[in-house]
Protein backbone atom coordinates (compact mmCIF):
# COMPACT_ATOMS: atom_id res chain seq x y z
CA UNK A 1 0.00 0.00 0.00
CA UNK A 2 1.54 3.40 -0.96
CA UNK A 3 2.03 6.41 0.99
CA UNK A 4 -1.03 8.27 -0.13
CA UNK A 5 -2.95 5.34 0.83
CA UNK A 6 -2.35 5.27 3.86
CA UNK A 7 -2.72 8.52 4.65
CA UNK A 8 -6.43 8.35 3.04
CA UNK A 9 -7.40 5.50 4.93
CA UNK A 10 -6.26 7.23 8.13
CA UNK A 11 -8.02 10.38 6.93
CA UNK A 12 -11.27 8.11 6.46
CA UNK A 13 -10.79 6.69 9.90
CA UNK A 14 -10.63 9.87 11.11
CA UNK A 15 -13.33 11.49 10.10
CA UNK A 16 -15.81 8.51 11.07
CA UNK A 17 -14.56 8.78 14.49
CA UNK A 18 -15.05 12.62 14.67
CA UNK A 19 -18.66 12.14 12.76
CA UNK A 20 -19.53 9.78 15.60
CA UNK A 21 -18.41 11.96 18.26
CA UNK A 22 -20.50 15.10 17.06
CA UNK A 23 -23.31 12.46 16.96
CA UNK A 24 -23.07 11.43 20.49
CA UNK A 25 -22.60 15.59 21.09
CA UNK A 26 -26.46 16.66 19.86
CA UNK A 27 -27.66 13.23 21.43
CA UNK A 28 -26.19 14.06 25.11
CA UNK A 29 -26.99 18.09 24.57
CA UNK A 30 -30.53 17.35 23.28
CA UNK A 31 -31.71 14.91 26.30
CA UNK A 32 -33.29 17.96 28.56
CA UNK A 33 -35.14 19.02 25.58
CA UNK A 34 -36.95 15.79 25.63
CA UNK A 35 -37.44 15.53 29.75
CA UNK A 36 -38.88 18.55 29.79
CA UNK A 37 -41.71 17.75 27.63
CA UNK A 38 -42.42 14.80 29.86
CA UNK A 39 -44.83 15.39 32.42
CA UNK A 40 -43.26 13.57 34.99
CA UNK A 41 -40.07 15.07 34.72
CA UNK A 42 -41.37 18.41 35.34
CA UNK A 43 -43.35 17.54 37.86
CA UNK A 44 -41.05 15.89 40.11
CA UNK A 45 -38.60 19.06 39.73
CA UNK A 46 -41.41 21.82 40.39
CA UNK A 47 -40.46 23.58 37.38
CA UNK A 48 -42.64 26.45 35.54
CA UNK A 49 -41.82 28.01 32.36
CA UNK A 50 -38.95 30.24 33.18
CA UNK A 51 -37.39 27.97 35.12
CA UNK A 52 -37.08 25.39 31.70
CA UNK A 53 -35.62 28.69 30.02
CA UNK A 54 -33.17 28.42 32.92
CA UNK A 55 -31.98 25.22 32.61
CA UNK A 56 -32.54 25.27 29.19
CA UNK A 57 -29.68 27.81 28.44
CA UNK A 58 -27.63 27.01 31.50
CA UNK A 59 -25.69 24.43 29.33
CA UNK A 60 -24.68 27.20 26.88
CA UNK A 61 -23.13 29.43 30.14
CA UNK A 62 -20.00 27.15 30.29
CA UNK A 63 -20.09 25.98 26.58
CA UNK A 64 -20.01 29.44 24.44
CA UNK A 65 -16.75 30.62 26.82
CA UNK A 66 -15.29 26.98 27.07
CA UNK A 67 -14.73 27.28 23.34
CA UNK A 68 -12.25 30.15 23.17
CA UNK A 69 -10.38 28.08 25.84
CA UNK A 70 -10.50 24.53 24.02
CA UNK A 71 -9.07 26.51 20.80
CA UNK A 72 -6.19 27.82 22.34
CA UNK A 73 -5.68 24.01 23.80
CA UNK A 74 -6.37 22.73 20.72
CA UNK A 75 -3.78 24.35 18.65
CA UNK A 76 -0.79 24.46 21.37
CA UNK A 77 -1.26 20.87 22.75
CA UNK A 78 -3.20 19.28 20.33
CA UNK A 79 -7.00 18.44 19.39
CA UNK A 80 -6.62 14.93 20.10
CA UNK A 81 -5.98 14.68 23.72
CA UNK A 82 -8.20 17.69 24.27
CA UNK A 83 -11.26 16.20 22.28
CA UNK A 84 -10.28 12.91 24.58
CA UNK A 85 -10.80 14.93 27.72
CA UNK A 86 -13.70 16.78 27.07
CA UNK A 87 -15.98 13.46 25.86
CA UNK A 88 -15.31 12.09 28.85
CA UNK A 89 -16.39 15.04 31.29
CA UNK A 90 -19.51 15.67 28.74
CA UNK A 91 -20.39 11.72 29.22
CA UNK A 92 -20.16 11.45 32.96
CA UNK A 93 -22.40 15.08 33.51
CA UNK A 94 -25.13 13.09 31.07
CA UNK A 95 -24.76 10.41 32.95
CA UNK A 96 -25.40 11.39 36.24
CA UNK A 97 -28.33 13.44 35.23
CA UNK A 98 -30.37 9.87 35.56
CA UNK A 99 -29.31 10.45 39.81
CA UNK A 100 -30.18 14.27 39.99
CA UNK A 101 -32.67 15.18 43.15
CA UNK A 102 -32.71 19.16 42.43
CA UNK A 103 -32.82 21.74 40.20
CA UNK A 104 -29.58 23.35 41.20
CA UNK A 105 -28.02 19.73 40.75
CA UNK A 106 -29.67 19.87 37.48
CA UNK A 107 -27.99 22.91 36.43
CA UNK A 108 -24.76 21.86 37.70
CA UNK A 109 -24.58 19.34 35.56
CA UNK A 110 -25.89 21.42 33.10
CA UNK A 111 -23.07 23.57 33.15
CA UNK A 112 -20.23 20.37 33.67
CA UNK A 113 -21.70 19.13 30.40
CA UNK A 114 -21.95 22.28 28.38
CA UNK A 115 -17.67 22.48 29.38
CA UNK A 116 -17.15 19.15 28.08
CA UNK A 117 -19.05 19.36 25.19
CA UNK A 118 -17.46 22.83 24.23
CA UNK A 119 -14.22 20.15 23.17
CA UNK A 120 -16.64 19.29 19.94
CA UNK A 121 -15.80 21.96 16.84
CA UNK A 122 -12.61 23.49 18.15
CA UNK A 123 -11.34 20.20 18.11
CA UNK A 124 -13.36 18.24 15.21
CA UNK A 125 -12.08 21.64 12.61
CA UNK A 126 -8.54 21.65 13.37
CA UNK A 127 -8.23 18.03 12.76
CA UNK A 128 -10.57 18.25 9.23
CA UNK A 129 -8.08 20.84 8.24
CA UNK A 130 -4.95 19.13 9.13
CA UNK A 131 -6.64 15.86 7.66
CA UNK A 132 -8.53 17.27 4.82
CA UNK A 133 -7.57 19.06 1.31
CA UNK A 134 -9.42 22.61 0.34
CA UNK A 135 -11.59 20.57 -2.34
CA UNK A 136 -13.27 17.97 0.08
CA UNK A 137 -13.86 20.10 2.94
CA UNK A 138 -17.44 20.46 1.90
CA UNK A 139 -18.03 17.23 1.65
CA UNK A 140 -16.01 16.58 4.80
CA UNK A 141 -17.77 19.22 7.05
CA UNK A 142 -21.51 17.96 5.22
CA UNK A 143 -20.54 14.39 6.72
CA UNK A 144 -19.95 15.83 10.36
CA UNK A 145 -22.80 17.78 9.89
CA UNK A 146 -25.13 14.53 8.77
CA UNK A 147 -23.15 13.47 12.22
CA UNK A 148 -24.24 16.47 14.71
CA UNK A 149 -27.33 16.73 12.84
CA UNK A 150 -28.24 13.16 12.63
CA UNK A 151 -27.82 13.20 16.39
CA UNK A 152 -31.12 14.93 18.01
CA UNK A 153 -32.78 11.65 15.18
CA UNK A 154 -31.23 9.57 17.31
CA UNK A 155 -31.60 10.53 20.28
CA UNK A 156 -35.69 12.27 20.12
CA UNK A 157 -36.53 9.16 18.50
CA UNK A 158 -34.85 6.53 21.30
CA UNK A 159 -35.27 9.01 24.07
CA UNK A 160 -38.50 9.92 23.33
CA UNK A 161 -39.82 6.21 23.19
CA UNK A 162 -38.19 5.54 26.31
CA UNK A 163 -40.28 7.79 27.80
CA UNK A 164 -43.26 6.98 26.72
CA UNK A 165 -42.64 3.19 27.12
CA UNK A 166 -41.39 2.67 30.22
CA UNK A 167 -42.50 6.58 32.14
CA UNK A 168 -39.14 7.51 33.69
CA UNK A 169 -36.64 9.77 32.82
CA UNK A 170 -33.98 8.34 34.52
CA UNK A 171 -32.97 5.73 32.31
CA UNK A 172 -32.55 7.73 29.18
CA UNK A 173 -29.64 10.06 30.77
CA UNK A 174 -28.00 6.38 31.72
CA UNK A 175 -28.14 4.73 28.60
CA UNK A 176 -27.05 8.33 26.63
CA UNK A 177 -24.17 8.89 28.93
CA UNK A 178 -22.84 5.54 29.41
CA UNK A 179 -22.70 5.10 25.12
CA UNK A 180 -20.83 8.43 25.07
CA UNK A 181 -17.79 7.19 27.03
CA UNK A 182 -17.70 3.69 25.01
CA UNK A 183 -16.58 6.22 22.09
CA UNK A 184 -13.63 7.21 24.45
CA UNK A 185 -11.78 3.50 23.94
CA UNK A 186 -10.58 3.79 20.47
CA UNK A 187 -10.14 7.19 20.01
CA UNK A 188 -7.06 6.49 22.78
CA UNK A 189 -5.43 4.32 19.94
CA UNK A 190 -5.91 6.36 17.18
CA UNK A 191 -3.31 9.42 16.47
CA UNK A 192 -5.17 12.66 14.66
CA UNK A 193 -2.12 15.20 15.83
CA UNK A 194 0.13 14.75 12.92
CA UNK A 195 -1.37 16.80 9.89
CA UNK A 196 -1.39 14.78 6.33
CA UNK A 197 -1.88 17.30 3.79
CA UNK A 198 0.01 19.88 3.18
CA UNK A 199 -0.03 23.25 4.44
CA UNK A 200 -0.96 26.25 1.89
CA UNK A 201 1.68 28.58 1.85
CA UNK A 202 -0.19 31.35 3.03
CA UNK A 203 -1.25 29.28 6.14
CA UNK A 204 2.31 28.18 6.90
CA UNK A 205 4.57 29.73 9.27
CA UNK A 206 6.48 28.30 12.62
CA UNK A 207 4.61 30.11 14.53
CA UNK A 208 0.52 29.96 15.02
CA UNK A 209 -0.85 33.42 14.57
CA UNK A 210 -1.47 35.25 17.90
CA UNK A 211 -5.07 35.62 19.27
CA UNK A 212 -4.69 39.18 18.15
CA UNK A 213 -3.80 38.71 14.69
CA UNK A 214 -6.93 35.97 14.62
CA UNK A 215 -9.22 39.31 16.00
CA UNK A 216 -8.16 41.15 13.78
CA UNK A 217 -9.86 39.41 11.29
CA UNK A 218 -12.94 41.25 9.30
CA UNK A 219 -14.15 37.70 8.10
CA UNK A 220 -14.30 36.24 12.13
CA UNK A 221 -16.74 39.07 12.90
CA UNK A 222 -18.73 38.06 9.77
CA UNK A 223 -19.14 34.54 10.57
CA UNK A 224 -19.28 35.14 14.05
CA UNK A 225 -22.78 37.05 13.41
CA UNK A 226 -23.99 34.70 11.22
CA UNK A 227 -23.26 31.60 13.35
CA UNK A 228 -25.26 33.92 16.06
CA UNK A 229 -28.31 33.91 14.11
CA UNK A 230 -28.15 30.40 12.48
CA UNK A 231 -27.58 28.81 16.30
CA UNK A 232 -30.76 30.78 17.31
CA UNK A 233 -32.95 29.57 15.43
CA UNK A 234 -31.72 25.72 15.37
CA UNK A 235 -31.39 25.73 18.98
CA UNK A 236 -34.56 27.37 19.60
CA UNK A 237 -36.47 24.65 17.93
CA UNK A 238 -33.70 21.66 19.46
CA UNK A 239 -34.50 23.49 22.84
CA UNK A 240 -38.44 23.59 22.54
CA UNK A 241 -39.86 22.23 19.53
CA UNK A 242 -41.07 18.63 21.41
CA UNK A 243 -42.28 21.17 24.31
CA UNK A 244 -44.13 23.06 21.59
CA UNK A 245 -45.75 19.92 19.98
CA UNK A 246 -46.92 18.16 23.18
CA UNK A 247 -48.33 21.38 24.65
CA UNK A 248 -49.43 23.66 21.81
CA UNK A 249 -49.99 21.01 19.23
CA UNK A 250 -51.30 18.38 21.27
CA UNK A 251 -49.01 15.73 20.32
CA UNK A 252 -48.50 12.55 22.13
CA UNK A 253 -44.85 11.70 22.91
CA UNK A 254 -44.41 9.15 20.88
CA UNK A 255 -46.18 10.78 17.73
CA UNK A 256 -43.45 13.80 18.41
CA UNK A 257 -40.72 11.46 18.84
CA UNK A 258 -41.62 10.18 15.64
CA UNK A 259 -42.50 13.48 14.01
CA UNK A 260 -39.28 15.07 15.55
CA UNK A 261 -36.75 12.72 14.68
CA UNK A 262 -38.00 12.18 10.64
CA UNK A 263 -37.21 16.25 10.79
CA UNK A 264 -34.08 15.73 11.67
CA UNK A 265 -33.54 12.78 9.30
CA UNK A 266 -34.21 15.14 6.73
CA UNK A 267 -31.53 18.04 8.09
CA UNK A 268 -28.91 15.51 7.97
CA UNK A 269 -29.13 13.90 4.39
CA UNK A 270 -29.75 17.39 3.42
CA UNK A 271 -26.27 18.48 5.23
CA UNK A 272 -24.46 15.61 3.44
CA UNK A 273 -25.97 16.40 -0.10
CA UNK A 274 -25.30 20.06 0.08
CA UNK A 275 -21.48 19.15 1.41
CA UNK A 276 -20.84 16.96 -1.84
CA UNK A 277 -22.35 19.25 -4.38
CA UNK A 278 -20.32 22.22 -2.69
CA UNK A 279 -17.47 20.38 -3.46
CA UNK A 280 -18.23 18.79 -6.98
CA UNK A 281 -19.33 22.21 -8.16
CA UNK A 282 -15.49 23.81 -6.20
CA UNK A 283 -13.71 20.88 -8.11
CA UNK A 284 -14.95 22.32 -11.28
CA UNK A 285 -13.40 25.69 -10.63
CA UNK A 286 -16.40 27.73 -9.32
CA UNK A 287 -15.79 30.16 -6.77
CA UNK A 288 -15.76 29.05 -3.08
CA UNK A 289 -17.04 32.50 -2.16
CA UNK A 290 -20.10 32.22 -4.97
CA UNK A 291 -20.87 28.97 -3.47
CA UNK A 292 -20.61 29.59 0.42
CA UNK A 293 -22.41 32.92 0.45
CA UNK A 294 -25.12 31.95 -1.70
CA UNK A 295 -25.99 28.44 0.19
CA UNK A 296 -25.76 30.61 3.72
CA UNK A 297 -27.84 33.22 2.10
CA UNK A 298 -30.71 31.11 0.94
CA UNK A 299 -30.55 29.11 4.06
CA UNK A 300 -31.35 32.79 6.09
CA UNK A 301 -34.19 33.73 3.95
CA UNK A 302 -35.98 30.55 3.63
CA UNK A 303 -35.67 30.38 7.86
CA UNK A 304 -37.37 33.19 8.18
CA UNK A 305 -40.85 31.58 5.83
CA UNK A 306 -40.14 28.45 7.76
CA UNK A 307 -40.83 29.89 11.19
CA UNK A 308 -44.25 31.77 10.06
CA UNK A 309 -45.53 28.52 8.67
CA UNK A 310 -44.37 26.15 11.69
CA UNK A 311 -46.27 28.48 13.93
CA UNK A 312 -49.58 29.78 11.90
CA UNK A 313 -50.28 26.76 9.19
CA UNK A 314 -52.64 23.42 10.19
CA UNK A 315 -51.05 20.71 11.47
CA UNK A 316 -49.99 18.63 8.55
CA UNK A 317 -48.65 21.85 6.72
CA UNK A 318 -46.77 23.26 9.91
CA UNK A 319 -45.16 19.75 10.31
CA UNK A 320 -43.83 20.04 6.46
CA UNK A 321 -42.70 23.50 6.91
CA UNK A 322 -40.66 21.99 10.22
CA UNK A 323 -39.35 19.50 7.01
CA UNK A 324 -38.59 22.59 4.85
CA UNK A 325 -36.79 24.36 7.46
CA UNK A 326 -34.49 21.47 8.25
CA UNK A 327 -33.43 21.54 4.75
CA UNK A 328 -32.71 25.39 5.09
CA UNK A 329 -30.24 24.12 8.02
CA UNK A 330 -28.93 21.63 6.43
CA UNK A 331 -27.92 24.15 3.00
CA UNK A 332 -26.33 26.11 5.92
CA UNK A 333 -24.62 23.21 7.64
CA UNK A 334 -21.30 22.41 5.91
CA UNK A 335 -20.03 26.22 5.45
CA UNK A 336 -20.73 27.18 9.42
CA UNK A 337 -17.00 25.41 9.57
CA UNK A 338 -15.78 24.80 6.48
CA UNK A 339 -15.77 28.53 5.69
CA UNK A 340 -13.43 28.95 8.66
CA UNK A 341 -11.29 26.28 7.66
CA UNK A 342 -10.96 27.50 4.32
CA UNK A 343 -9.94 30.95 5.72
CA UNK A 344 -7.97 30.67 8.95
CA UNK A 345 -6.30 27.13 7.89
CA UNK A 346 -4.98 24.29 10.20
CA UNK A 347 -2.53 27.52 12.27
CA UNK A 348 -5.43 29.00 12.92
CA UNK A 349 -8.46 26.96 12.88
CA UNK A 350 -8.81 25.99 16.63
CA UNK A 351 -8.81 29.33 17.61
CA UNK A 352 -11.06 30.80 14.96
CA UNK A 353 -13.21 28.41 15.59
CA UNK A 354 -13.18 28.73 19.36
CA UNK A 355 -14.12 32.66 18.80
CA UNK A 356 -16.80 31.70 15.99
CA UNK A 357 -18.39 29.28 18.17
CA UNK A 358 -18.40 30.93 21.48
CA UNK A 359 -20.12 33.94 19.13
CA UNK A 360 -22.75 31.73 17.84
CA UNK A 361 -23.59 29.46 21.20
CA UNK A 362 -24.21 32.90 23.09
CA UNK A 363 -27.59 32.10 21.05
CA UNK A 364 -28.25 29.06 23.24
CA UNK A 365 -28.29 31.53 25.91
CA UNK A 366 -30.64 34.06 24.61
CA UNK A 367 -32.75 31.29 22.84
CA UNK A 368 -33.32 29.52 25.95
CA UNK A 369 -34.29 32.03 28.49
CA UNK A 370 -35.83 34.85 26.14
CA UNK A 371 -38.30 32.09 25.21
CA UNK A 372 -39.02 30.71 28.57
CA UNK A 373 -39.90 34.58 29.26
CA UNK A 374 -41.99 35.45 26.23
CA UNK A 375 -43.91 32.14 27.20
CA UNK A 376 -44.68 33.13 30.82
CA UNK A 377 -45.62 36.50 29.71
CA UNK A 378 -47.75 35.91 27.07
CA UNK A 379 -50.30 33.23 28.15
CA UNK A 380 -47.98 29.90 26.80
CA UNK A 381 -48.44 31.51 23.14
CA UNK A 382 -45.44 30.54 21.41
CA UNK A 383 -46.57 33.04 18.43
CA UNK A 384 -43.75 35.54 19.94
CA UNK A 385 -40.94 33.06 19.94
CA UNK A 386 -41.92 32.13 16.40
CA UNK A 387 -41.53 35.56 15.17
CA UNK A 388 -38.25 36.23 17.04
CA UNK A 389 -36.38 33.13 15.44
CA UNK A 390 -37.96 34.23 12.09
CA UNK A 391 -36.60 37.86 12.03
CA UNK A 392 -33.23 37.38 13.71
CA UNK A 393 -32.27 35.38 10.20
CA UNK A 394 -31.99 39.08 8.64
CA UNK A 395 -28.72 39.38 10.85
CA UNK A 396 -27.61 35.86 9.32
CA UNK A 397 -27.70 37.49 6.36
CA UNK A 398 -25.89 39.99 6.38
CA UNK A 399 -23.18 38.29 8.67
CA UNK A 400 -22.46 35.57 6.28
CA UNK A 401 -23.24 37.46 2.80
CA UNK A 402 -22.49 41.31 3.60
CA UNK A 403 -20.04 41.35 6.38
CA UNK A 404 -17.95 38.41 5.12
CA UNK A 405 -14.89 38.98 2.58
CA UNK A 406 -14.09 36.71 -0.22
CA UNK A 407 -13.53 33.02 0.93
CA UNK A 408 -9.51 33.61 0.48
CA UNK A 409 -6.28 31.39 2.73
CA UNK A 410 -5.13 34.47 5.27
CA UNK A 411 -1.60 34.41 4.78
CA UNK A 412 -0.85 34.68 8.66
CA UNK A 413 2.85 35.98 8.61
CA UNK A 414 1.59 39.46 7.21
CA UNK A 415 -1.69 39.32 9.46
Amino acid sequence: MSESTRRSSSALVIVVMITLVLLINYVDRGSLSLAIAFVPFREFFKLDESQLGTLQSSFYWTYAVSNIVVGYFADRIGAHRTLAAGVLLWSLATLLMGFASSLLGLIVLRLLLGMGESVGFPCTSKILAAHVKPAYLGLANGVLAFGYLFGPAVGTYVGGHLLSSYNDWRPMFWLFGGVSLLWIVPWLFMRSDEPTVAADVAHSQREPPTFRQVLRQRGLWGASLGHFTSNYTYYFILQWLPYYLVQSRGFSMAKMADVVSESYVINAIAAVTVGWLLDAAMRRHWSPTLLYKSAMGVSHLGAIACMAGIALLPEQQSVWSLFMYQIMVGLAAPGVFAIPQLIAGEAAAGRWVGVQNFCGNLAGIVAGSLTGFLLAQFGHSFMGAFAVAGIINVLGFVGWVIILPSLKPIDWSKA
